[in-house]
């Protein structure tokens, strides 16, 4: 399948279904994040996404909750509103050496600096890759399908649950997880395009 023909939903239907099967670390204390960051030197290629509790009322707003970062066998959920954004992760978010791929960036980046601020370096936006390509996609859902051949999840209970909650379910976990190696395993495809 060419890269710039869109894909209809019956072709997605018949992919198979994936999600991420790799090890999750979900870090909501300071020395969950003291263990976690050793395991992220090194790194210079990192998935990434933000999530947010949901608002049902017009005029509220909920703060970034969870921020994913992942690789192909590792997935990093910072429990932001447990935590906020430590030192070390703010030099990590702003290490231009370490390629931070996500989709539609800007949002995710506004919501984390107006809870601390850093100097974001090192961002690559999928849906601008898709566009300077002429893909004519540009959700992950359907950038999965058409370049890794499997669907993701993206079902709207998932999306929209309580990322602040006490306790993240299994589904919410991994939902997470998923997100964040999708955007990992994406750019390494579409970086040939």
């Amino acid at each position: 399948m060419k890269h710039d023909t869109p894909i209809t939903e019956e072709e997605m239907n018949r992919l198979p279904r994936r999600e991420f099967d790799g090890e999750i670390f979900l870090i909501d204390t300071l020395d969950k994040l003291d263990q976690a960051m050793p395991m992220l030197k090194g790194e210079n290629l990192l998935g990434f996404d933000t999530e947010t509790r949901p608002s049902f009322k017009k005029g509220k707003n909920y703060e970034v909750a969870l921020l994913q970062l992942a690789n192909a066998d590792r997935a990093f959920l910072f429990r932001l509103n447990h935590i906020g954004i430590p030192d070390a992760l703010k030099d990590l978010m702003g290490d231009p050496n370490v390629l931070k791929i996500g989709l539609a960036l800007r949002d995710d980046l506004a919501g984390l600096k107006r809870l601390d601020h850093f100097e974001p370096a090192g961002f690559i936006d999928l849906q601008d890759m898709a566009s300077e390509n002429s893909v004519p996609h540009n959700g992950l859902k359907k950038l999965a399908a058409k370049f890794l051949n499997y669907r993701i999840s993206k079902s709207r209970s998932k999306r929209l649950s309580n990322w602040e909650a006490d306790r993240l379910g299994p589904k919410q976990v991994r939902y997470a997880a998923t997100d964040a190696w999708v955007c990992y395993e994406l750019y390494k495809v579409m970086k040939k395009l």
